[in-house]
């Protein structure tokens, strides 16, 4: 299954200072999480990641998962080419209830770990195949990266930022949620949006959604 975990401020162990490893720790580095890399051999972007304290290293040579008792996280990433320590890895992280993830073994995980498409760091698109086919999850992510370039536009994104902040307004000014909704959905065709998104002017399209919110509060008391 895939699950949404919170991993702010948790505990993550990733097992292996190798590219799989670092493939791992990418998309993390955006969760706020606590990552700590055990290994005996580290590589070099690993390594400037440590420098730059974005994530700390225990250079060490594991046999067994004997460490989790030690280390307690939240969850456990094994990378590592050694098949049989990745199992006692899973094994041992589920007698202590600890959510783990193997590279080798997704199956045996407690969670998907899907090829993950951050367009712009706006547009998130997982493509996930239950663990059958990892290739395949990473070929059609670049298919599907390819189109994006091709369908989403600058506009699309900017709408995007636009409802963000529509929609942390519209929270303390429109009560009723249908009407909120409906009034978000609104913003997405307005005309003059749609140009000042054109013409870059996001602080006049601030203004234009301030307007049209106390137009729609007067609609309503009248």
């Amino acid at each position: 299954m895939i699950i949404n975990l919170n991993l702010q401020n948790r505990k993550v162990c990733i097992i292996g200072g190798g590219t799989e490893a670092l493939k791992r720790i990418t998309p993390l580095l955006q969760e706020k999480c606590k990552i700590l890399v055990i290994s005996d051999e580290i590589n070099k972007q690993i390594s400037n990641l440590a420098e730059k304290k974005k994530i700390k290293i225990k250079k060490w040579r594991l046999r067994d998962a004997e460490f989790l008792q030690k280390e307690d996280p939240f969850l456990v990433i094994t990378t590592t080419n050694d098949q049989k320590l990745n199992l006692l890895i899973l094994q041992k992280a589920k007698e202590m209830k600890i959510i783990s993830y193997s590279s080798d073994k997704p199956e045996q995980s407690d969670f998907a770990n899907p090829s993950l498409i951050n367009f712009k760091k706006i547009v998130k698109i997982a493509i996930f195949t239950g663990g059958k086919s990892p290739i395949m999850s990473k070929r059609i992510k670049r298919q599907i990266e390819n189109s994006l370039k091709k369908t989403i536009k600058r506009e699309d994104l900017e709408q995007i930022k636009i409802q963000e902040i529509a929609r942390k307004l519209a929270k303390t000014r429109i009560d009723d949620h249908k009407n909120r909704k409906e009034f978000l959905d609104n913003l997405t065709r307005d005309k003059k949006i749609k140009q000042l998104i054109k013409e870059r002017k996001m602080k006049k399209i601030e203004n234009r959604i301030y307007e049209l919110m106390r137009n729609e509060n007067e609609s309503k008391d009248n």
